[in-house]
C-alpha cells in the first residue's frame, strides 16, 4: 500500500511539474521595440514642370504689342513638403537679356493661381531679383501641385517692348520652396 501510494505521489507530482513546464514555456516572452524616425523633408518633385520648363512671348505684329499677354502653366510645381511653407520667387538677373540688349524684368508678372492641388495664401507678383512670396503658409502635404500664371500687361509691352531690336530675350525665374 505504501508502495502504490508512493507511486501515485510520484505521478501526480510528476504530472505537476510536467504542467509547469508547459504553462512556464507558453509564458515565456520577448520584446522588441519598433522606432519611426521622422525627418522635416521639403522638396520640389520630379514632376515639377518648371524645372527645366520654357515660357514663351510672342510679338510679331503690332496687335500682339498692344495687347496683354498670358501663359498660365498647371502643375508649374509640384511640392513635398512635411510643414507648411511659402514659395518665393525671383529671377537670376535684373534683365531678359538677348547679346548686348536688355528688358528689365519686372516687365513680367507672376501669379499662382487656383486650380492645383496646393491649398495657401495665392498672390501676384512683379519679378525682381529679390525673394517675394509667391504662396504664402501652404499646407503640408505630398504631391502638392501649384498653377503659375505669367503675364506681360499691353501697357508695359507698348512702353518696353516696342522699339527693342528683334531677339530672343532669356531670364532664368528661380522658385523656392521654403519650410515655416
Amino acid at each position: 500500500m505504501k508502495k502504490q501510494i508512493f507511486i501515485a505521489a510520484l505521478s501526480l507530482g510528476a504530472i505537476a511539474l510536467g504542467t509547469n513546464q508547459v504553462l512556464a514555456q507558453n509564458s515565456e516572452q520577448a520584446t522588441t521595440s519598433v522606432n519611426i524616425i521622422l525627418a522635416d523633408v521639403i522638396a520640389l518633385d520630379a514632376g515639377t514642370v518648371a524645372s527645366g520648363g520654357t515660357i514663351d512671348f510672342n510679338y510679331g505684329s503690332t496687335k500682339d504689342y498692344n495687347s496683354s499677354k498670358n501663359v498660365t502653366v498647371p502643375n508649374s510645381l509640384v511640392i513635398i513638403s512635411s510643414k507648411n511653407f511659402d514659395v518665393k520667387v525671383k529671377s537670376e538677373g535684373a534683365n531678359f537679356v538677348s547679346g548686348a540688349n536688355v528688358i528689365p524684368v519686372d516687365i513680367l508678372q507672376v501669379k499662382a493661381v487656383p486650380g492645383g492641388s496646393l491649398v495657401g495664401t495665392l498672390n501676384e507678383v512683379t519679378l525682381s531679383t529679390n525673394d517675394q512670396v509667391l504662396v504664402s503658409n501652404a499646407a503640408s502635404g505630398a504631391k502638392q501641385s501649384l498653377n503659375i500664371a505669367y503675364s506681360i500687361p499691353a501697357e508695359k509691352a507698348s512702353k518696353v517692348l516696342l522699339g527693342k531690336p528683334a531677339g530672343t530675350y532669356t531670364q532664368t525665374v528661380i522658385y523656392t520652396a521654403t519650410a515655416l
